[in-house]
């Protein structure tokens, strides 16, 4: 029990317009996304789904559907592209009926969405959290 993860799907595609702008890759080129759920106690609360470039990625594990010994953020400085501080735009919307239906949400429930940009020498990750709004608390340490 816990906490857990399921792969989805790992696949090479157009990635949406705010992936690619983050991720500093040209309009129609594509990307490596690794789409995972994530459970508590068996339970869906999270949707996650991470782009990579697929001049990053190509050739690795990334591109394997399975489980990456040691996360992703490991596997990429492994490959020359240890990771700087992360950024994220944190933001509530309206789900998708696709995320409804994987988070069992109410038809009323909006979903909060992390999204999160990982840099080294270059854009190397982006991640889209998705769970529900009423179910997310959010702690941040800044320096200031």
């Amino acid at each position: 029990r816990g906490r857990s993860q399921r792969l989805r799907e790992v696949a090479e595609i157009a990635p949406p317009a705010d992936v690619a702008a983050a991720l500093d890759v040209p309009g129609g080129e594509l990307v490596i996304v690794r789409r995972r759920v994530i459970l508590l106690d068996g339970q869906p609360v999270e949707l996650t789904d991470s782009y990579y470039p697929r001049s990053i990625a190509a050739g690795t594990a990334l591109v394997e559907p399975r489980k990456i010994r040691g996360g992703a953020v490991t596997l990429l400085a492994e490959l020359g592209h240890p990771t700087t501080p992360a950024y994220e735009d944190v933001y509530a919307r309206t789900p998708t009926d696709e995320e409804r239906e994987l988070l069992a949400l109410a038809n009323d429930e909006p979903v909060l969405v992390q999204f999160r940009l990982v840099r080294s020498d270059r854009p190397v990750e982006v991640t889209v959290m998705t769970t529900a709004a009423n179910s997310r608390r959010l702690r941040y340490q800044l320096s200031v």
